[in-house]
Parts: structure tokens; C-alpha cells; sequence
């Protein structure tokens, strides 16, 4: 049968003109098949074509009629449903081309998506968002291509662009589905590994380039197209997935190594990392590395705090799957993985997100509380549920997809207050007359909240300098719901207390004890971060005073003052050994510091620390609760000597674990320095940071007799000589469970480790950090 073949009336000259100009929002409904009153009509554009015709699942072939500028169409009353077809197209070249249409695909958005996505519930944004590889079967043969999805409410019209079509900016539009504002093409024969970007026309009438808001990978700055992925990573950290499901990671250790992935040594990448930087966390003895923003920044210096691919891990250092890997090493090495996230700006590169669809879209419209003045960026419109639904997704795609066992949640002060960082009269109070901002708060409980329900075994972690009450009480009592909250107050109080010389440190003794007044009324990680040794504030080991030797030695003494204070720590990268200078996110860390002995005593003090610190409950089983804590002396500021006790679970005068911590930061060893202790018999020192000088060697391996004597509110009390600018750590040499304590020279005193020590003894951790 050769079938009637027709154009004209089936074909609205105005969409043709529309499509023509890249003004026509429903190309699908100009393009591709359609069943009307006339039979059946197939249109197509191919503007270079000489010859079109079409194939149909019933083995016929029609021919197509060139209508203008390259629209080509028939209608045939002889067909009465719609057909899967293939175009046969000729370009004068004599060879005829078979080539699918993508405008023959139906939506590969349902409506349930699109509903979600509009309230703002759609916990796997990035499943229906963005490009994806589909694979279709169909009577004239299986379909490989790739999904495209965007959500760009206000845009007139929007284009797919890549390497599929030369980029084109007029071959492929978009077809807007119903009022959702999101824009969806299939586009057969599209392959993973091409890349693509958007054509987005605003109301304006201009059309901007943009890269795609859900690129789950993309090109490095300059270039600024998204590509096109699959993940094809087959993990093996099965036993870690399970055991961190069913465990607490915060009733556990967490001792967290700071990292930023691009200046630890610059030359490796995520599979490099995969090799150097785990094992060398894993001698270090560190529970958990925290890894500054991986996600896709164009600019270097912001360290990946001025994000422009919420969903693409930079390729810098790699592909999507190399980090897979690298996430999935550390986790076959026992360590946790927590991942800077950034929700309260975003960079302002006119590539990316900011006004994508030619307006205000993921940022808030006010510049009042859409612009961050301190940090010159764009704020998300916490209050848009599409926005909403963009960053909790995106929280969640990190814990799911890359199997993180965390967040830490940037800047959480700056999202909270509406005045934060503005002059009075630059802000909009809220609802209320406030200065809190409600919708910021809701986006933080309902992060928190979807990733503790969805995820088992993560922690989140936030950023937050204030005094805001409850970051890290559960929703439902009122609270943020973080798991912890960065020390901030702490941090700054330490550090300024470190910077005075030793005999004017007795006039800022409280800035070391004042931390132990609200330790206990939030889940606190103690931070020394990327923050505090960098933009001319000097590196850790050059913040006290004093010879080098005795730059170190403080530094020894902080560290383990640190460790033995009431919360989680965090060390970034560098300060475990002393780095001099202060951090640079354009070279590697001064890793030849490490031939030097000063330098690897250091090293291997930090070492020491999170050995004992890991095989001690008392260390870390009531971080947040104050009967894990009890001052022996908090007032002894004429010597600037601290002292302490730490507990874990069970009675203290038997067999509840305990650990005596004595700092010494005055220029003077303390002689017979009598500290009180809750039970008698034998003590030993696991940890004495001293051994610089004669006057101050290390006690460690010392083992003393606790005298049945009252002293700090204790039934028994030791002598002990505590060195200048040097840490003291006794446990009981008989308490019940605890590893052996070899009585030999310390490591750390040492230089080496040796074997025997409570270092080589602590026991292997568990996924949540607990001692098996």
C-alpha cells in the first residue's frame, strides 16, 4: 500500500514560527507524531536535510513534505494510531541516515514527581532532575539516550546544547510540563561523557548559557559545561555500611583530621588520595577525615565555599566514581568520612545558578536577604519550596550516593539571623519582628531531620558561632537537630590564651576554664580548623611565644589538652606535625618538616593521642553529659595549671574508666604538684608531653601509689612532677577492661614509636568509633 501523504492544515504556522525564532515553549506539540481527524501526522526538523521520509513499526515507509526553514511534515489518513518510526533522512550526500526523534518520547517526568518537586518533597531530586542515560526497548529496536530535566519556571523557552547537536541552539528545544516550570527532553542517541548546557531565554528575551543546577559532573572552571554521568562503582564496604546503620556514631570516639583535598600534596588526585592520604590517617590513628567542599567551584582560593555544582564532585581531582573510591578506601580502613556541605550562599558566576531562569530564582529576591555582603555571594530563597527541595535532596544525595557518614553544615550563624553581617536598617525582620530567619530554620530541621530519618548511623555537624539555643536538640523538643555543633567560643578562647606568654597567662586563666561552664549544654566538636591558620592569623605552632623548642612544646601541651577536653576534636591538616608556616590552598603542606625531629615528635604525639584516646572510654563514652566530667583545680591561675578528671559509665570509686589530666602552661615545672584522685592503689602516666629540656623530662611510664588522702574533693591523692608547657595523663594500672599500660618510654618523648606502648595496644574501632 502506498499511503496518502499530506501536509498543511494539521500544522500551526504560528509554532512553526515560534520554534523558528527558539521561542516555542511546546515543541512537542509541533514536533514528533500526533493522531488528529487527518490520520496521522509526523513533523520533524532537519534544517540541512535535501530528503525526508520515515520508517514505521509496521515496516512502511512515508515521505515528508519540506514545509519551510527545514520543518518538514505528512499526514496520512490511512494510519489511525501513532507508530514507532525512524527518520530517513538524505543531506545531498547520497547516504541515507536513520535517525530516531526525540519528540516521538513521552515525558519521563510522572505527575507524582512534579507535585513532589513543587512542595518541595522530593527526597531523590536528582533522580528525575538533570541527565540521566535511559534505555527504552520498542518495536523497531532498543533506545539508548539521555533525559534532560531542569526546573526554570519563569523562562520563555529553553534549550538542550551539546556535543549530541554542535551545539545548537536551536535543534532541541525543551517542552515546559504543565505549570511545574520544569523542562524535559529525551534525546535518543545522547551518550555518557557529552557535554551540555542549557539555553535558557528569560523573560527578558535574552538567552543565557547555563550549566545545569543537577550536573552530577561538569567541566573545571573556566569551561562551564555539565556532563553527562552514570555511576558505574561496585562498593565493598559492606560491613561498614551495616555497622555504622546500626550503631550511634555519637556515643563513640571522633577524632577528625581536617583535609582539603587540593593542597594535602597538590599532585594527587581522588585515586591518589585513595592510596597516600588513608594510609596515612589510618597510623595517625584518626577516627574520621573531614573533607573542605568537594563540590564543583570555579574558584580556587574559596576553598569550595562558593559553590557553582551542588551535585558534581570537583573534577579537579577526578571523576564522580574516583571519589567513590576514595570514600570507599578510607571506609575499608576503618575511617569515617564527613563532607563540608555549604547551604547559606552560593557563587554568583552567571553560568550557574544565579538568576537561571533570567530572574531571581534560587536566590531570594530581596537583596536585603538574598545577598551576603561579607562574603559577596548570592543566599538561597530558604522560603521557595523548589529551593527548599534543591538543598535537602542535595544533603541527602551526598550521605546516599557517596556513602558519607556526615555533614558538616557551613555557616549555619550567617543563615539563621536576617541581620547577620548587615548595618541596622539594611535588614527585613520576619514575621514576628525578629531577626530570625523562620524559613532558614525550617530548611536546617527539615535537613536534619530527612537525613537522620532517611540515612542510618550519619551525624551532621553545624557551624554556628552564637548563642542560638538547642542546635543540637531534636526537632520534635524544639531544637535544630544537629548531631554537634563546632566549640567556636572555645576555639577562639584557647587560642587567644595560647598567643600570651607564659607570665601573663595567669591574668586569662579563665579563658581556659570558662569553656567547662556550657561544655555539656550542646554535643560540642572542638575545632581547629582550616579557619585559624590561614589570611595571616599564623599556623598553630606559631601562635604561643617563645624559642621554637618551646613553641613546640606548647603545641604538644595544646594537643593533648585538646584531646582530654569534654567533646569531639578536630585538627586540621598540617597541625599534626608542626606545619610553621601558615596554610595556602595553592602548595602542598611542608611535608619535609617531618625529617625533622621537633617536628615528628609532633607527629607522633598525635599519634599517641588518638591511641590512647581511642582505647579510653573515659575519653570520649560522656562527652556531652557532666557526669563524665569533675574539676580537680580550675583556680590555680598563679601557676597556669589545669587539672581534671574524666570518666566513662559505671562507679567511680570502682570500676567506672578514669583518666587524671593535669596541663602545666607556665614557664615553671610544677615539683610535687599534688592532684586528687577518686580511687586508691596504682596510677600510671600513659602520656607526658615534656622531654625537651633537663629541667622537664617526660614522666610517662611512671607508675605511682595513690595515698588514701582527701585532696580536690577526692578520697586519694599522688605527687606528681608536672614539666613546663607539658600535658599529664594517669589511669589506674589495674582498671577493669582497660588495655595494658606498658611502663617504657612514651613514643611521643621518644620519637619513635615503641613497641609495647598503650599506642600499640588500643584496640581496632568499629565503624562508629566504638572499641571492639
Amino acid at each position: 500500500m502506498t499511503p496518502e501523504t499530506t501536509h498543511g492544515p494539521s500544522l500551526d504556522d504560528a509554532a512553526i514560527t515560534a520554534f523558528l525564532q527558539g521561542r516555542n515553549g511546546q515543541p512537542h506539540d509541533l514536533l514528533g507524531h500526533h493522531v488528529g481527524p487527518g490520520g496521522l501526522t509526523i513533523t520533524a526538523y532537519r534544517p540541512f536535510a535535501t530528503r525526508v521520509g520515515a520508517r514505521l513499526d509496521s515496516g512502511e515507509r512515508v515521505e515528508l513534505q519540506h514545509v519551510r526553514d527545514g520543518i518538514w511534515s505528512m499526514t496520512s489518513p490511512d494510519f489511525g494510531t501513532t507508530h514507532d518510526y525512524r527518520l530517513l533522512v538524505e543531506y545531498g550526500d547520497g547516504v541515507e541516515h536513520e535517525q530516531d526523534d526525540p519528540y516521538r518520547f513521552a515525558p519521563t517526568l510522572g505527575e507524582i514527581d512534579r507535585h513532589l518537586i513543587n512542595e518541595g518533597r522530593h527526597e531523590q531530586l536528582w533522580t528525575v532532575l538533570g541527565a540521566h542515560v535511559r534505555h527504552y526497548p520498542g518495536p523497531l529496536g532498543d533506545v539508548w539516550g539521555v533525559s534532560f530535566a531542569v526546573w526554570a519556571p519563569r523562562a520563555k523557552a529553553v534549550h538542550v546544547i551539546g556535543d549530541f547537536n554542535d551545539w545548537d541552539r536551536r535543534s532541541h528545544p525543551m517542552r515546559a510540563l504543565g505549570e511545574s516550570g520544569i523542562w524535559e527532553l529525551f534525546l535518543p542517541g545522547a551518550q555518557e561523557g557529552m557535554n551540555y548546557q542549557f539555553a535558557v531565554r528569560g523573560p527578558d528575551e535574552l538567552v543565557r548559557l547555563k550549566s545545569d543546577p543537577m550536573a552530577r559532573m561538569t567541566e573545571v572552571a573556566p569551561k562551564q559545561a555539565a556532563i553527562v554521568t552514570e555511576t558505574h562503582y561496585d562498593w565493598r564496604d559492606d560491613d561498614w555500611m551495616e555497622r555504622r546503620r546500626t550503631s550511634n556514631a555519637h556515643q563513640g570516639p571522633m577524632s577528625i583530621y581536617e583535609v582539603h583535598l587540593g593542597s594535602w600534596r597538590q599532585e594527587l588526585g581522588y585515586r591518589g588520595l585513595a592510596e597516600h592520604l588513608v594510609n596515612y590517617v589510618r597510623d595517625l590513628g584518626f577516627t574520621h577525615v573531614e573533607f573542605l567542599p568537594v563540590m564543583e567551584h570555579p574558584y580556587v582560593p574559596s576553598w569550595g565555599y562558593h559553590v557553582t555544582g551542588y551535585y558534581a564532585p570537583s573534577s579537579r581531582w577526578g571523576r564522580p566514581d574516583d571519589f567513590r573510591f576514595l570514600v570507599d578506601e578510607l571506609h575499608r580502613a576503618g575511617i569515617g568520612v564527613l563532607l563540608d556541605w555549604v547551604p547559606g550562599h552560593f557563587a554568583t558566576d552567571e553560568w550557574a545558578l544565579a538568576r537561571f531562569d533570567g530572574l531571581p530564582l534560587y536566590e531570594h529576591p530581596d537583596p536585603r536577604k538574598g545577598w551576603h555582603p561579607e562574603w559577596g555571594s548570592n543566599i538561597f530563597d530558604y522560603g521557595r519550596p523548589e529551593v527548599r527541595n534543591f538543598l535537602v535532596a542535595n544533603a541527602i544525595y551526598w550521605l546516599e550516593e557517596f556513602h558519607l557518614d556526615g555533614l558538616r553544615v557551613d555557616g549555619v550563624a550567617s543563615m539563621l539571623y536576617l541581620d547577620y553581617a548587615r548595618d541596622p536598617g539594611a535588614w527585613v525582620p520576619n514575621k514576628d519582628g525578629g531577626r530570625e530567619n523562620l524559613e532558614a530554620v525550617e530548611l536546617l530541621k527539615e535537613t536534619n531531620g530527612t537525613a537522620y530519618k532517611r540515612v542510618g548511623g550519619i551525624v551532621t555537624i553545624a557551624e554556628e558561632s552564637t548563642t542560638w539555643p538547642g542546635v543540637t536538640k531534636p526537632t520534635n523538643e524544639g531544637g535544630l537537630g544537629f548531631g554537634f555543633k563546632w566549640n567556636m567560643g572555645w576555639m577562639n578562647d584557647s587560642l587567644k590564651y595560647l598567643g600570651e606568654e607564659p607570665i601573663y597567662r595567669k591574668y586569662h586563666h579563665g579563658k581556659l576554664t570558662f569553656s567547662l561552664m556550657y561544655a555539656f549544654d550542646e554535643n560540642f566538636v572542638l575545632p581547629i580548623s582550616h579557619d585559624e591558620v590561614v589570611h595571616g592569623k599564623g599556623s598553630l605552632l606559631r601562635k604561643s611565644r617563645g624559642s621554637r623548642e618551646e613553641q613546640v612544646a606548647t603545641l604538644r601541651a595544646f594537643l593533648a589538652y585538646l584531646w582530654c577536653h569534654p567533646g569531639k576534636q578536630l585538627l586540621f591538616m598540617g597541625c599534626e606535625f608542626g606545619q610553621e608556616s601558615e596554610w595556602s590552598e595553592g602548595r602542598s603542606l611542608d611535608w619535609w618538616l617531618l625529617e625533622q625531629p621537633l617536628h615528628y615528635r609532633v607527629h607522633n604525639l598525635v599519634k599517641d593521642l588518638n591511641g590512647i584516646y581511642r582505647s579510653r572510654r573515659a575519653l570520649w563514652e560522656l562527652d556531652a553529659d557532666r557526669s563524665g566530667f569533675e574539676w580537680l583545680e580550675a583556680d590555680d591561675a598563679a601557676h597556669n595549671t589545669f587539672s581534671w578528671l574524666r570518666f566513662g559509665t559505671g562507679d567511680r570509686a570502682t570500676d567506672a574508666p578514669v583518666v587524671a589530666c593535669v596541663m602545666n602552661f607556665s614557664g615553671e615545672t610544677q615539683q610535687s604538684y599534688r592532684i586528687g584522685l577518686p580511687r586508691g592503689g596504682r596510677w600510671t602516666v600513659v602520656l607526658d608531653t615534656a622531654g625537651y629540656h633537663p629541667d622537664a623530662p617526660s614522666s610517662t611510664g611512671l607508675v605511682v601509689e595513690a595515698r588514701p588522702e582527701p585532696w580536690h574533693d577526692q578520697p586519694y591523692a599522688v605527687d606528681l612532677t608536672v614539666p613546663r608547657l607539658s600535658t599529664v595523663w594517669l589511669v589506674p594500672v589495674d582498671e577493669p577492661g582497660a588495655p595494658a599500660v606498658a611502663a617504657t618510654a612514651h613514643a611521643s618523648a621518644a620519637g619513635a614509636t615503641v613497641p609495647g606502648t598503650a599506642v600499640d595496644s588500643a584496640p581496632a574501632t568499629t565503624t562508629n568509633g566504638d572499641p571492639s
